[in-house]
């Protein structure tokens, strides 16, 4: 209980620490509390459906195959970002800084410009999806027109909250983000899993039993998909994440609360997706996967489903 009181009476501070290490006295941390951080980063129903949906549709997986990958690509990967933020523990530092000693500090530059440019692309991409799920919102609350071109400035109102929330929470620092995430999967994937259990009813089982087994080329080609698109580009955050771990902590734990708890929640959405998808292949080439969802559900299903996806994206953040 002495870790988790130290690490709940810093929640709502200003986070003052950049790249030097933490000391010693302030790190109490421990593995459960990542759990909830790499689950509540993984329940986005609106981004991991269409992951699922790829494997069946264009992999042409079976959905046993499917599950396969999802279990070798989404959680040895968040494996491999668990055994990265090991070094967080032992250096009180961000990856980016620990990985100085590696290249070296001018050689760090090329490290640091993917990962900006990864990460530029990734923030790009989940701000305006987040965007639009808020649009969607706000044409069944309000009334307002559903898409970007009809209402410009209430979209990039929308895109300017979501920017403004992400850069409070990270503002508030690593003790304010341990006690969000873990709310965030309770409440996110509580409304999650109702969202999931309306969707199951659109399966078609009798296509899910007929789909042929693929080659091993394309489950490879599916390991690296899923892993591309979950565990990877974490890779270059998982010693800031652990950075206030208590030195105590075993490093296997840290593995293990890194592919368990991204794990769980990616594995079960990606199989959902290619259960839904079997037989139906829209969800894999929809231009717009908030609607393609949002068409499978019961019409007042539509505000818990977007609320849902917002909070997905947020979490995801």
């Amino acid at each position: 209980m002495a870790s988790l009181d130290a690490s709940a009476a810093k929640a709502g501070q200003l986070e003052t620490r950049g790249i030097e290490p933490a000391p010693e006295a302030e790190c109490h941390g421990h593995p459960l509390q990542l759990f909830w951080v790499w689950f509540a980063a993984n329940i986005s129903i609106l981004a991991r459906l269409p992951l699922g949906a790829t494997l069946v549709v264009y992999q042409q997986l079976a959905i046993w195959q499917a599950f396969i990958v999802a279990v070798i690509g989404a959680g040895g990967s968040f494996a491999v970002v668990g055994l990265i933020s090991i070094a967080g523990r032992r250096g009180r530092a961000p990856s980016l800084t620990l990985s100085r000693a590696i290249f070296g500090v001018r050689g760090n530059v090329g490290p640091t410009l993917v990962s900006l440019m990864s990460r530029l692309g990734w923030e790009t991409v989940n701000t305006t999806t987040a965007a639009y799920a808020l649009l969607s919102l706000s044409a069944i609350v309000f009334g307002t027109a559903p898409t970007a071109g009809a209402v410009p400035l209430l979209t990039l109102v929308f895109i300017a909250l979501f920017v403004i929330c992400t850069l409070l929470v990270s503002g508030l620092g690593h003790a304010t983000l341990l006690v969000i995430q873990k709310w965030a999967t309770w409440g996110f994937g509580a409304l999650n899993i109702v969202v999931a259990l309306f969707l199951m009813a659109t399966i078609d089982w009798q296509a899910v039993a007929a789909t042929p087994a693929a080659p091993l080329s394309a489950v490879l080609i599916g390991i690296g998909t899923i892993a591309a698109g979950t565990g990877i580009g974490w890779a270059n955050a998982g010693a800031d994440m652990s950075r206030y771990q208590h030195g105590r902590v075993k490093g296997w734990s840290l593995v293990l609360s890194a592919a368990a708890g991204a794990g769980i929640p990616l594995v079960l959405l990606i199989t959902l997706g290619g259960l839904i998808s079997a037989g139906d292949g829209h969800l894999a080439s929809a231009n717009d996967p908030i609607a393609a969802i949002r068409a499978m559900l019961p019409d007042w299903m539509a505000v818990p489903y977007l609320l849902a996806a917002f909070g997905g994206f947020a979490a995801l953040q």
